[in-house]
């Protein structure tokens, strides 16, 4: 239509009647399928893997693509195509990822009709691909997730134990009042303004949206280099999704306090130690599909009265299969209204996520203000090695992140865009039994004590935690009393330090003093030996 010399308004409209046919099209194949799979079962002996690795597709389904519409459908996106990059932290149904893989051999059919990609040999999907195509990252995004379909399903909890007790609420003020100035990790409260995880767990938590970092190293194999620090730099703002109205602080951990999360249906291993107790160091590993991540965090945090500013020292890596590398570090948390008002947390700062190849990428968080009308908001560019930006970016920590070709640093919304950008990540649904903690669904299976894996943990593992397990189960009484004696405890950490303790599992780096993860853990816990982890959490004497 551009060749013929049509009016821009007209191709415009036109555009957009394909799109919406298209959208119509898609709800309609869903719903036949969906039909489909609940008379044949969930399984998918309808399809053949084609010797070439391109897949096959069944016969009901291949007809009514090609009876229906025929050419190039690649070209075209709507912003349904957000429902095929969204993911529920990794736990689809099978009738979902069964639309995904529906869709992807439409696409790929399609494509293999167009001369405007080429096939990789990897998985069918492009090896080069348009940044500026929402579609052509909808096609890659379809086959990364398809690739997911084997994974196990696991059952996990989806609320707390109900409280045996009634919970009563303590004056914060009559708390904070003698702390103003402190570094809040020296400053003892009662369980009351704790919740039932430990900060070795809530390091975890920033894993929830872990299949970012798949599909980072995906784009990678196949050659997209921006795709893959864009979705990187989506992950590094999912962490603070979580935040939002989480009026309680976690557990700070014991010495040599540890926490292992083994989720092969994320296809993720996490292993988290403290490593110091003043300075309060906590170092993590994590294992996933084709990377690693690893970080020690140092978080310096005083009380000012009204609020708690929250200074996180440490970089945060994530070293992919290839040797691709990327850092950052988190930027400054800001908890407000502690006497007066609801309480809510505000994170602002610059974010600089640096790559040791092509790219880097740099990312603002609004620091909020009293008329902001716009808060939470997120902004930055992903630039290459001359300095060229390459991409932009936009979102809500607590809602989505975007990319677009269009600069963004002058609208305050995605919605300002006009539709000229495309979802990298948006944050889950919450749960739906969040209790006062607000926790999301995720969070609420970490403190999980499974049936068999009592006897697979080491000693030290946050599970263990008597006090942490007590406040879970709604015994505040106890909850309160382990408390205070595991902090007694506590305070001869300094002294173990000082006599050279050293951490089981982490070792510190001569030259610029980061740990790193050691190795060893999960061979010890399959062979079930534990020799050298004190028991932390049993009686101790203070000779």
């Amino acid at each position: 239509m551009h060749q013929e010399g049509l009016n821009e308004n007209l191709i415009q409209d036109c555009e957009q009647i394909m799109l919406t046919e298209f959208s119509s099209y898609r709800k309609q194949l869903k719903l036949r399928y969906e039909d489909h799979l609940s008379l044949f079962g969930s399984n998918r002996h309808h399809f053949e893997e084609g010797r070439d690795g391109n897949i096959i597709q069944g016969a009901l389904t291949r007809n009514e693509f090609s009876s229906s519409r025929h050419g190039n459908f690649s070209e075209y996106s709507t912003t349904e195509s957000d429902d095929f990059e969204k993911q529920d932290g990794g736990e689809l149904i099978c009738e979902e990822e069964s639309t995904f893989f529906d869709a992807a051999d439409h696409f790929t059919e399609a494509n293999s009709r167009s001369s405007t990609m080429s096939s990789s040999t990897d998985c069918g999907a492009p090896s080069t691909t348009n940044i500026n195509n929402p579609a052509d990252q909808e096609i890659l995004d379809i086959q990364i997730q398809d690739s997911d379909n084997m994974l196990p399903e696991i059952q996990r909890r989806s609320r707390l134990p109900e409280p045996t007790e009634k919970e009563k609420g303590i004056s914060l003020w009559s708390i904070i009042k003698d702390s103003v100035g402190k570094d809040l990790t020296r400053v003892c409260l009662p369980v009351y303004f704790n919740e039932p995880l430990s900060s070795l767990q809530k390091c975890f938590e920033d894993l929830e949206y872990s299949y970012l970092l798949d599909q980072a190293y995906q784009y990678g194999k196949l050659g997209n280099s921006l795709m893959r620090i864009l979705k990187v730099a989506a992950f590094a703002v999912s962490g603070y999704a979580s935040s939002v109205a989480r009026p309680c602080k976690p557990f700070n951990p014991l010495l040599g306090e540890t926490y292992e999360a083994d989720f092969p249906d994320r296809r993720i291993r996490f292993f988290a130690e403290k490593v110091s107790h003043h300075p309060m160091l906590i170092a993590c590993h994590s294992e996933g599909k084709g990377w690693k991540f690893w970080g020690d965090s140092n978080v310096k945090s005083k009380f000012w009265g009204q609020s708690i500013q929250v200074d996180p020292v440490g970089v945060l890596t994530v070293e992919f299969e290839d040797g691709e590398i990327f850092q950052w570090s988190k930027v400054t948390t800001t908890i407000n209204n502690l006497i007066l008002g609801k309480l809510y947390c505000n994170h602002h700062g610059t974010m600089h996520i640096k790559g040791n190849r092509q790219y880097s990428c740099k990312l603002k968080f609004k620091e909020p203000s009293l008329l902001d009308r716009n808060p939470h908001l997120v902004q930055g560019f992903v630039e290459d090695n001359d300095g060229k930006k390459a991409s932009f970016l936009i979102g809500k920590w607590v809602e989505s992140m975007y990319y677009s070709s269009l600069d963004t640093s002058k609208v305050k919304s995605v919605d300002q865009l006009q539709g000229a950008a495309s979802l990298l990540w948006e944050k889950n649904k919450p749960s739906p039994n969040p209790t006062r903690y607000n926790l999301s669904s995720f969070a609420i299976t970490l403190n999980e004590l499974t049936p068999g894996l009592q006897e697979k943990l080491p000693p030290t593992d946050s599970r263990l935690r008597p006090d942490q397990r007590h406040l879970e189960n709604g015994e505040y009484e106890k909850a309160n009393t382990e408390k205070l004696r595991l902090e007694r405890r506590q305070r001869m950490s300094t002294k173990l330090q000082d006599n050279g303790w050293k951490p089981r599992w982490f070792e510190q780096d001569a030259k610029d003093g980061t740990y790193h993860y050691k190795g060893g853990y999960w061979e010890a816990r399959d062979q079930g030996c534990w020799d050298g982890c004190l028991d932390i959490f049993g009686e101790f004497s203070e000779t």
